[in-house]
């Protein structure tokens, strides 16, 4: 609130002995405290510890010229104790006044947040000044619900509304039963952390922000005694009245329409702030019916901003403010050049401290306008760090160009606007000529859309493909940030038989006593779990090996098309081999082992080495850390294939020559990584030191510490993936994939898929021969394999080769089968070990063409939110193509847009005898992720407010207003 003296400064009083106190300084404020400085005034600023030191700059609000006559600071020159704050705070003001010859000219409230107005209301009537408001209304007028009671008393439209403190309240309930949604949920004073005002669309989401709020009000112990609001949700233009009052005179300084549209996956981003004539209208209704709420509510004296909706019913006041329009007054350049050379700042000054150039003032803004202008606040498409602002650089150099209000700097933390509180700035542009301001919008808005406002610290980019474990790492994630249960996968098969039957375990009859026998697998998880789950069907026994360090967590990684995992034993690996082997064999009993597979990446060199021990079919230990990616670029290179040029280290010092030289992006991971386990793309050498650094410091994905970290160059072109089983040194490719991946999200890399390679297209050709000749060089004779290589323009590079088979939980299994017709890697891994007959059958190649068109897709979220509802669920499910579907999202989840392996939100099997009714469900999946049709999001609260750029770190998200 804003207080004057009750005598205007005598004409013969110099301007420079006066003093306007100002009770914490900030945002528009500041400009007000300027404007009067410039005419000769002397300001004191009194800040309260609800500010801090860092936002009592001037310059953070465009006013670095101001100077303070004086600041008084709470703990350092006043004290409030036992009740008498405004006595302590009134004797250092007087004292201070006294020492520079000053008499106190008014008294304002700079922030409009409680505890600065209260200090403002009790120093005026302590000191005999005039409030703004009269007494009587004073003490409730700033509490919102307050306001809405004084409007029904003066018979103007208001607000239906009820308040209270409980959901048992009488009030609320029948309000919350009869009111017709939306509605909307708040608290009914300003200034609480944590107390968004919320736009409510059902019952349940009203009852659930009506608690949140109370939780608001708990942890803040409620010391205000604050309310909860809720009232009718109002449909409409909404505007901001600007006004500045003296003697209970109102002029009108400007009128404001908000420009909301839908972006970034909220219905209602504010795009900006568009000046409106007087004679508008919208303008002409708000006008007489904010000044008669003015008068119902005391204002006398002051500025004030109200915000309204025109209903089709007239205008409907939201909320009254005793203080400027805020957004640190980045408006008032635009305002003053659109009027006579004022705005609400000029006229505030006025109205304190010269009545009589206040009297001269218009009584409203004279049409028409002296220019064409609006204010435009900026919105994101993307999100990083910003290492520089081109498009700022643009946006100055606009023909329109005022002003730029914004907090962001070099190392400053972008994300997508959806709110108040992330927009990255405002800017003010004008012209004389409305064609060049809409071109100058038009390139703004370009700008935007194209990402060009910012430059980006380069992101750190997986190279692995989602799986699985991806997708309920990433719910993990969110479950610890939002204090959730961890939900389970959710897993979707289709009901015709034609289309699952080839996923469907199948007993291969044998030509032994299978009963008798038992097959050690070495970590079985993902793709594992479905091998020993086929060993099991054809009628062995199966003993689990868990190696050394292996994680309790990656023990339960089973694919939900496995079940829940039965083993014959279970036995852990001993630190020396042979105690692993009895181990082993006193779980088999009396049963005769047969074979030992490695079930997963951390298995292999365990099943090497017993399956060696025990004169089994094995890969044997010739070949020295096979796993060892570094170690495989070695021997490939030595047998004079195309390899990668790498260095790896335990040290800084072993590789930092290396990623000095080599050109970049280049890649870091552990030598003996497994699947996506630490697998990142650097752009520049303070991130490879960076994430060389993290990678000793985080346990791997299967349990355990990396030892070495590999630094190789970054192969480009197309990704594929080779899956062969081999038996004697004989190699039989399964299956050759190639990952679809593109730009999505501002991410250079996001996985869409993974779409079989017919066998006999140049690219298979290439790729297949290459393959087998990595196999003979480490020295792999037996087993499942699953090769990644980059077919670069030089030819095929390895990236890394698996010797076990093809993980991603398997979920490519089912469409693997349709495409050959009845069998896939996991069916040939067990012929490989256990059937010589069947594996000499089976082709040395997949048939040509495939017996079904088909594809892994991988979903793509380009919006963020809480979950309520996965219609897209539904419509996929009954695509024609439609085989399986894995995710882990479901209601209750949040979803990240998607732009890494974390933010992952699941992939479908696609497959068909018809190529046409495939493409055509691709687009239609397509089609929902752009659309926004896969989920149903809850809809955020509505920001009520406008922004200021001080406060961008309290202001809640608005959507609905």
């Amino acid at each position: 609130m804003h207080y004057v003296t009750d005598k205007p400064v005598e004409a013969t009083l110099p301007p420079h002995c006066t003093l306007l106190l100002i009770v914490d300084p900030v945002s528009t404020a500041c400009r007000i405290a300027q404007e009067a400085s410039k005419r000769g005034h002397r300001i004191g600023a009194i800040w309260t510890n609800t500010i801090d030191t860092d936002e009592r700059d001037p310059a953070r609000y465009g006013c670095a010229s101001l100077r303070y006559k004086f600041e008084l600071i709470e703990g350092r020159d006043w004290t409030a104790t036992n009740g008498e704050e405004i006595a302590a705070v009134q004797s250092v003001v007087n004292e201070a006044a006294r020492s520079f010859n000053l008499t106190i000219a008014g008294c304002i409230t700079g922030s409009g947040l409680p505890r600065s107005s209260q200090l403002a209301d009790g120093l005026a009537k302590q000191m005999g000044l005039s409030p703004c408001t009269t007494p009587t209304t004073m003490i409730d007028v700033r509490n919102k619900f307050t306001q809405q009671t004084l409007l029904d008393t003066a018979n103007l439209r208001s607000i239906k509304q009820v308040r209270g403190s409980s959901l048992d309240d009488e009030e609320i309930a029948s309000f919350l039963d009869s009111e017709k949604y939306p509605l909307v949920v708040k608290l009914d004073q300003i200034g609480i952390r944590g107390g968004k005002i919320k736009a409510c669309h059902t019952k349940q989401e009203a009852v659930d922000h009506f608690q949140h709020l109370s939780q608001v009000l708990a942890s803040s112990n409620n010391l205000t005694g604050a309310q909860i609001i809720c009232q009718e949700y109002l449909r409409g233009v909404e505007v901001m009245v600007d006004s500045v009052s003296h003697n209970s005179k109102h002029k009108t300084c400007m009128v404001w329409r908000y420009d909301k549209r839908p972006a970034n996956g909220e219905r209602h981003v504010n795009f900006g702030m568009i000046p409106m004539e007087s004679e508008t209208h919208e303008a002409a209704l708000a006008i007489p019916y904010v000044r008669k709420c003015l008068d119902a509510m005391g204002m006398k004296n002051g500025p004030s901003h109200a915000k309204c909706i025109v209903t089709v019913d007239g205008p409907v006041m939201i909320e009254l403010n005793f203080r400027a329009h805020g957004g640190d007054g980045s408006w008032c350049h635009l305002a003053r050049a659109l009027t006579d050379g004022y705005s609400q700042v000029e006229a505030s000054v006025d109205a304190l401290l010269d009545p009589a150039a206040f009297d001269l003032l218009p009584d409203a803004p004279i049409g028409p306008f002296n220019a064409y202008g609006l204010q435009v606040h900026l919105v994101s498409h993307s999100s990083g760090e910003v290492t520089s602002m081109p498009g700022f650089q643009v946006m100055k150099h606009l023909p329109s160009f005022v002003s730029l209000s914004t907090d962001v700097t070099v190392g400053s933390l972008i994300e997508y606007t959806t709110s108040f509180s992330t927009s990255p700035g405002v800017c003010v542009l004008m012209n004389k000529d409305e064609t060049k301001l809409n071109k100058d919008l038009d390139l703004l808005r370009y700008l935007e859309e194209i990402n060009a406002l910012f430059d980006y610290k380069t992101k750190v980019e997986s190279l692995a493909r989602p799986t699985a474990a991806t997708y309920s790492k990433q719910q993990n994630m969110n479950s610890r940030m939002d204090d959730l249960e961890k939900p389970s996968l959710v897993r979707i098969y289709s009901n015709d038989p034609k289309l699952t039957r080839q996923g469907m375990l199948m007993k291969r009859m044998t030509t032994i006593d299978a009963s008798k026998e038992v097959v050690v697998v070495v970590d079985p998880y993902s793709t594992g779990c479905l091998v020993v789950n086929e060993i099991r069907n054809r009628g062995y026994q199966v003993i689990a090996c868990w190696t050394l360090g292996f994680s309790e967590e990656m023990k339960t990684h089973t694919p939900g098309a496995a079940g829940e995992m039965k083993y014959f034993a279970e036995v852990d690996e001993q630190e020396d081999l042979a105690d692993t082997l009895k181990a082993i064999y006193k779980a088999a009993g009396k049963l005769r082992v047969v074979a030992c597979i490695a079930g997963g990446e951390a298995g292999v060199d365990c099943a090497d080495a017993c399956s060696e021990r025990m004169d089994l079919r094995t890969n044997g230990t010739n070949v020295a850390n096979r796993r060892d990616k570094k170690i495989q670029q070695e021997l490939i290179r030595d047998a004079g294939m195309r390899s990668v040029r790498q260095a790896a280290g335990s040290k800084w010092e072993h590789v930092v020559e290396f990623l000095q030289t080599e050109h970049y992006p280049v890649v870091l991971k552990p030598t003996d990584s497994a699947g996506s386990d630490g697998v990142k793309l650097c752009h520049n050498i303070e991130e490879a030191k960076e994430h060389f650094h993290h990678l000793f410091e985080v346990e791997a994905v299967n349990g355990g510490f990396n030892t070495e970290v590999l630094c190789q160059e970054f192969l480009r072109g197309k990704e594929y993936v080779v899956d062969q089983v081999s038996r004697d040194g004989i190699h039989k490719t399964m299956m050759v994939w190639v990952y679809d991946k593109r730009p999505a999200n501002n991410s250079a890399f996001v996985y869409f898929g993974m779409v079989p390679v017919d066998p006999n297209s140049m690219e298979a050709k290439i790729l297949i021969p290459y393959a087998r000749g990595v196999l003979d060089v480490l020295g792999v004779q037996n087993g499942p394999s699953h090769a990644e290589v980059i077919l670069t323009p030089t030819g095929p590079c390895l990236v890394e080769m698996n010797v076990r088979a093809h993980g991603g939980d398997g979920n490519w299994r089912s469409l693997a089968r349709g495409l050959t017709g009845g069998y896939s890697q996991v069916e040939v891994t067990v012929d490989s070990y256990l059937d010589k007959k069947q594996f000499s059958i089976t082709p040395n190649l997949p048939p040509t063409p495939f017996k079904a068109s088909g594809q892994e897709v991988i979903l793509v979220s380009y919006f963020r939110g809480r979950v309520i509802g996965t219609p897209g669920y539904d419509i996929i499910r009954d695509l024609q193509s439609f085989v399986y579907m894995e995710t882990g999202i479901k209601v209750g989840s949040f979803v990240e847009r998607t732009v890494d392996l974390l933010t992952g939100i699941g992939s479908v099997i696609l497959m068909h005898e018809d190529e046409s009714v495939l493409n055509a469900d691709i687009s239609r999946v397509r089609e929902m992720e752009l659309n926004n049709e896969l989920f149903e999001f809850e809809r955020s609260g509505a920001m009520l407010t406008n922004a200021s750029q001080r406060h961008l770190s309290e202001i809640c998200v608005g959507d609905d207003f």
